[in-house]
């Protein structure tokens, strides 16, 4: 007989106008497991790895503040773009630093993205961000850290948060199926805010390859950290 999944209780820090990655992510755990989503309010100043101190302060003490291990069995940090920024060491530091915090597992979605990746064994891939050009260079060098090369490559480039919050489902597929290419192992889709959970499943048929997403990724790693 087998035994179904445990239930998850997730502590989930998203950017404050994120309104996609609680709904996606809900929707791969197991059933009854139950999601805290909490904001992280948006700073007033560009976020680059000389203001990454301050904002990895401000963010430990708002998970500090907000989640406990009685309460919680994990704590994802779902801000894509700012852990690209932090670099991977960064982003390590900033998961250690909420793991003693708040006395929970981290998972971050950067990091996932790369664990999942090299899990099935893909070197070479097709990237879709609604990121630009700078963030893109970002993603790319941290991606070539854990081992794999972005062949292929295209984004939406939503030029503010208003035109990057207005994406819908099938602008990414389009996207996904223009910029995925037969020399790549597999497409990942970048930004917990871009909607992929109705899509990913087709386009994995069609290209006969993995399809990842920043979501699906972070719930498979989560999935794995609660085991």
């Amino acid at each position: 007989m087998t035994v179904p999944p445990r239930a998850m209780r997730v502590g989930l820090m998203v950017p404050a106008s994120n309104t996609t990655m609680e709904a996606e992510m809900l929707a791969r755990l197991p059933a009854g497991s139950a999601i805290t989503r909490i904001g992280i309010p948006r700073s007033d100043s560009p976020l680059t790895r000389e203001t990454m101190p301050a904002y990895r302060e401000a963010v430990v003490a708002l998970a500090a503040q907000s989640f406990a291990p009685g309460q919680h069995d994990l704590l994802v940090y779902g801000c894509t773009a700012a852990g690209f920024a932090a670099g991977p060491e960064g982003d390590a530091a900033l998961a250690r630093d909420l793991a003693q915090g708040a006395g929970l597992p981290v998972v971050t979605t950067a990091r996932s993205m790369v664990q999942r990746l090299q899990r099935i064994g893909a070197r070479t891939i097709a990237v879709v961000t609604p990121y630009s050009d700078a963030v893109n260079a970002q993603l790319v060098d941290f991606l070539a850290d854990g081992g794999i090369a972005v062949r292929r490559l295209d984004s939406l480039r939503a030029p503010d948060l208003a035109a990057l919050c207005a994406i819908r489902a099938p602008e990414v597929d389009a996207l996904a199926r223009r910029t995925m290419g037969a020399e790549c192992d597999a497409l990942f889709i970048g930004c917990t805010q871009l909607p992929t959970e109705a899509i990913l499943g087709a386009l994995a048929r069609d290209f006969g390859r993995p399809v990842l997403s920043a979501v699906s990724a972070t719930a498979e790693q989560a999935l794995v950290t609660a085991a």
